[in-house]
């Protein structure tokens, strides 16, 4: 902007009341008179101040108040650009009208950069006064909607001229400047004051240093400072010109609260994150950090996560900071705020018991405990009230907030998840653990006679001089149920979690897995796997012979016999005869990038896309002679490990196997 906007003063005080005051400066009487007559005997009620110099209107302007100025340019000591450029020190809204015939186009031009309000040509003098009565009516009148607009803005606003003097402020202006000032909101001498001696507090801080950087580079700028003298965050607009600047300012300390309070709102979410999901903290360490956060965040002395047993009521994990209540102690439910919250089953919120439930008075808790303030939300375990996880303080507050109550409910309800999948993960153990008894003991009552029949096949064997194919199938039956039994106890144990994973060398494991393979008719390649894998090392190794088995046993048809037994497929997936194909298999097994995993692929027939959904279930095979375990085996150690397996076709036609989630690196 080129000039600061501000409108006129209240003038007009020192006449009589709803009067107009025009100072008119001219040296040639006739003009006078022509000018007092026109503006004296309008309906517009002016009251005309005549000085015939520049000297004696600036002189006459400090001693009273005016409406508008009106001035020839010729005056006998300076023309009426300087009496202007004098009159835009002092106050750059005054309306100031320049009445004359001795301009030209260079004066009309300079009296625009000086800030003139309107230019006005007396001749012909009879009928230029009639219109220069209706331009200061209009000037006034802009003057006057001007400040009404800026009175009624919801900035405050000020301005100074290039001496650091206030020319105007608004009435939002005008009081935080008057607090600042510590005038108690009196700023009638306000106008034409130095900011810095009437605000001196501003000298050192944010705000001079933008207003005067303003006022140098002539570049706006905007800025948020905080005022210590009124407690006070401030949004500032500055707005330069060649006469001074204008300020914007509003007060912000609402919403730097506001802002504030969502980033500690963050910082408690981002704390309560990083605790549930440490896999080094046990669940009673986590609940504990919990009751910690929510004690900081609350501001109470004491927290806990407590049991019902019974009618009483046991707290198991406890932070008090008043040294009363340990974990252990136990009182009877009825004595406890926590009794409502477990009737009720929904969260208590009392910031002041004596107030808000003053029936509970009576209760121990709050005769003997001294507990004055409670916010507590009931832990609720397979759909039964197991405790409740609640804060509590000596001292009544004047509220809980929304974000405090929803704080509680949220770390409430992990405590009630947790509860229930640390009592599923008990129940699951259990079965697993019978399971695995019952799978062990079958295996073991089946190996006796199989041993048996094995031996007894052997001595058979020596004797039998018939047709060796019969002794042969008994032997490939017998063998048959050799890896069933295997496959039962591999599925009976490979729903465990792999819980401790450890390190190992992913070369290694894929070495131990080749060597169990009957590959002959298989080449294995390796692409980047000299790297560490983390997981069950042990069951990783069956997780790979069985995807390697599969590769070989459906890829290669010269490694099966009549009674083939691939993991999976126990026939050529292209509808080959395979009695007249002898192919080789290429294994490759590579990591995938990012450390998300590795891959098993061959270039065998590949998996038609609509088996592959179901190929991973208990049973399923392609074969007559198939378990269907070997994929359910790599599926249950993949689901142990908390990864996926994807499968797809290879790049070279045949199946890949995609495992994802286990570390890699």
């Amino acid at each position: 902007m080129d000039t600061p906007v501000a409108t006129s003063n209240r003038h007009g005080v020192d006449g009589p009341a709803g009067r107009l005051r025009v100072l008119y400066v001219d040296s040639e009487c006739d003009d006078i008179t022509a000018v007092k007559e026109t503006l004296s005997g309008s309906t517009d009620e002016f009251t005309v101040t005549v000085c015939e110099t520049a000297d004696d209107a600036l002189k006459t302007l400090e001693d009273a108040s005016y409406d508008c100025v009106v001035s020839e340019y010729r005056l006998p000591d300076r023309d009426g650009i300087e009496l202007l450029r004098a009159v835009r020190d002092q106050s750059f809204d005054l309306p100031f009208l320049l009445f004359t015939d001795d301009g030209d186009e260079s004066v009309a031009s300079n009296a625009i950069s000086a800030g003139v309000t309107d230019y006005v040509t007396k001749t012909p003098l009879s009928e230029q006064t009639e219109l220069l009565r209706q331009r200061i009516t209009s000037a006034v009148a802009r003057s006057q909607e001007e400040a009404d607009i800026l009175d009624r803005m919801t900035d405050a606003f000020f301005a100074l001229n290039e001496d650091w003097e206030f020319t105007y402020a608004n009435e939002r202006g005008r009081r935080v400047i008057g607090r600042a000032m510590d005038v108690d909101g009196d700023t009638t001498d306000l106008l034409g004051r130095n900011i810095w001696e009437a605000i001196p507090s501003l000298e050192g801080t944010e705000f001079s240093k933008q207003y005067r950087q303003a006022m140098t580079q002539q570049e706006p700028t905007s800025f948020e400072a905080y005022f210590e003298p009124l407690q006070t965050w401030f949004e500032v607009s500055v707005y330069p010109s060649p006469t001074g600047i204008s300020v914007y300012f509003r007060d912000i300390t609402e919403r730097h609260k506001h802002e504030k309070e969502i980033r500690g709102r963050e910082r408690t979410l981002r704390e309560i994150y990083r605790v549930i999901s440490r896999k080094d903290l046990d669940f009673e360490d986590k609940v504990e950090r919990l009751l910690e956060i929510g004690q900081h965040a609350l501001g109470t002395e004491t927290a806990a996560l407590s049991r019902i047993d019974g009618d009483m009521y046991v707290f198991e994990i406890v932070r008090d900071r008043t040294g009363a209540i340990e974990a252990g102690d136990a009182v009877p439910l009825d004595a406890t705020n926590c009794e409502r919250a477990v009737v009720e089953e929904k969260t208590l919120v009392l910031a002041d018991i004596a107030e808000d439930r003053p029936e509970l008075t009576d209760r121990a808790g709050y005769t003997e405990m001294g507990v004055s303030c409670y916010l507590g939300t009931p832990v609720v375990v397979d759909g039964s009230v197991y405790g409740t996880f609640c804060f509590y303080g000596t001292e009544p507050r004047d509220s809980f907030s929304e974000w405090e109550v929803t704080l509680v409910e949220l770390m409430g309800n992990w405590v009630s998840y947790e509860q229930e999948r640390e009592r599923r993960e008990q129940e699951l153990t259990r079965e697993r653990n019978r399971l695995e008894e019952f799978a062990s003991v079958v295996s073991h009552d089946l190996r006796n006679p199989l041993n048996v029949a094995f031996g007894r096949l052997t001595l058979v064997e020596e004797a039998y001089d018939g047709d060796p194919e019969h002794v042969e199938a008994l032997r490939r039956s017998l063998e048959r149920m050799d890896e069933l039994i295997d496959d039962v106890l591999a599925l009976a144990r490979g729903g465990h979690k792999v819980i401790d994973a450890t390190e190992a060398s992913l070369d290694d494991i894929i070495t131990a897995a080749w060597d169990t393979v009957e590959s002959s008719d298989a080449t294995l390649e390796r692409r980047d796997t000299d790297v560490r894998i983390t997981g069950d090392q042990t069951r990783l190794q069956q997780l790979f012979e069985n995807l390697f088995r599969n590769s070989v046993e459906h890829g290669s048809t010269s490694s099966r016999t009549e009674s083939d037994d691939s993991v999976e497929h126990g026939h050529s997936l292209t509808g080959a005869d395979d009695s007249d194909s002898d192919e080789h298999v290429t294994v490759r097994v590579g990591t995938l990038s990012d450390g998300r995993g590795f891959y098993v692929a061959d270039d065998g027939p590949g998996i038609p896309e609509d088996e592959r959904d179901e190929m991973f279930e208990r049973g399923y095979t392609t074969s007559d002679d198939g378990t269907g375990f070997g994929l359910a085996i790599v599926s249950e150690i993949v689901d142990a490990h908390g990864a996926r397996i994807t499968v797809s076709e290879s790049e070279d036609g045949g199946a890949r196997f995609d495992v994802t989630g286990i570390q890699v690196e």
